[in-house]
């Protein structure tokens, strides 16, 4: 059996004027995590993570494993939604990714991302993580004590993991979106040919946030604070539990969600 892992991780995106801070944290945390539990790790951060890049390295992890093999791809930074032109999404949006040179090149759907994951041959476990947002909001829930994040007048303000479509889409396509989308059954990238974790719901958002003076991902630094407590030969359905355990919070009011079958969610964690 081999591991292999995709990190990606962007925190740059010129010409939108928003520009995230941990993403490129999490790509590394994540890789180190990885790398300690004997995979072989690739990763992609800001400038190296276009789409032509993103889609390339997606497609030959995947492709590459054989059954019995797991991969794991990871992905820090922005989300988005873009029209849906096949008629498959109830809303009449299809999620997205968004990569470094989104403003040239344009995002990387979930249909897309679909294709890409159901590539992998029969017998490979395929696991996803993503640490973005899809759209939406949603309500406060109660504090978080621990670890508290970077305060006083100086501290650096949270951000959403969210790129409104108007920044990347012409006048034209962002018209097709309406002024608000419904709250829905999710239907995230990659939907079940793979096992996704994501640091929210469709209709939340993630943030980019700060804790101990650096910056990282919410989700992202409850999830490893969760695995790295985790008993040996934990399911993935635990872990996801550990995790829910911190988010959502008052300051971070982000609902993880595990999506996959039920089978899935009975993997080992990274086994």
């Amino acid at each position: 059996m081999a591991k292999y892992a995709l990190c990606i991780g962007i925190n740059d995106y010129p010409g939108t004027g928003s520009d995230l801070a941990g993403c490129v944290n999490d790509a590394n945390d994540w890789a180190s995590v990885l790398v300690e539990r004997g995979f072989s790790v690739r990763r992609l951060r800001d400038r190296q993570a276009t789409g032509k890049a993103m889609r390339e390295a997606i497609e030959a992890t995947v492709v590459g494993a054989r059954p019995g093999d797991i991969v794991v791809v990871q992905y820090s930074g922005h989300g988005s939604f873009v029209p849906d032109d096949n008629g498959d999404e109830p809303d009449g949006t299809d999620e997205c990714l968004c990569p470094y040179d989104i403003r040239a090149k344009g995002p990387i759907t979930d249909d897309e991302l679909f294709e890409l994951y159901s590539a992998r041959q029969q017998g490979v476990k395929l696991f996803l993580i993503s640490d973005s947002c899809h759209s939406g909001t949603v309500a406060k829930f109660a504090p978080i004590t621990t670890p508290p994040t970077a305060q006083g007048p100086r501290a650096p303000q949270r951000k959403v993991r969210f790129l409104p479509p108007a920044t990347f889409l012409s006048r034209r396509e962002a018209g097709k979106l309406g002024v608000r989308r419904a709250v829905r059954p999710s239907s995230p990238p990659g939907r079940y040919a793979a096992l996704l974790m994501a640091g929210c719901q469709d209709t939340e958002y993630s943030y980019d946030a700060f804790f101990r003076g650096r910056p990282n991902g919410a989700f992202t630094f409850v999830a490893l604070r969760a695995l790295a407590a985790l008993p040996a030969r934990a399911t993935y359905a635990a872990w996801f539990k550990a995790i829910r355990k911190a988010l959502p919070s008052q300051q971070y009011p982000q609902a993880p969600n595990l999506y996959g079958s039920r089978s899935m969610k009975q993997w080992k964690v990274l086994a």
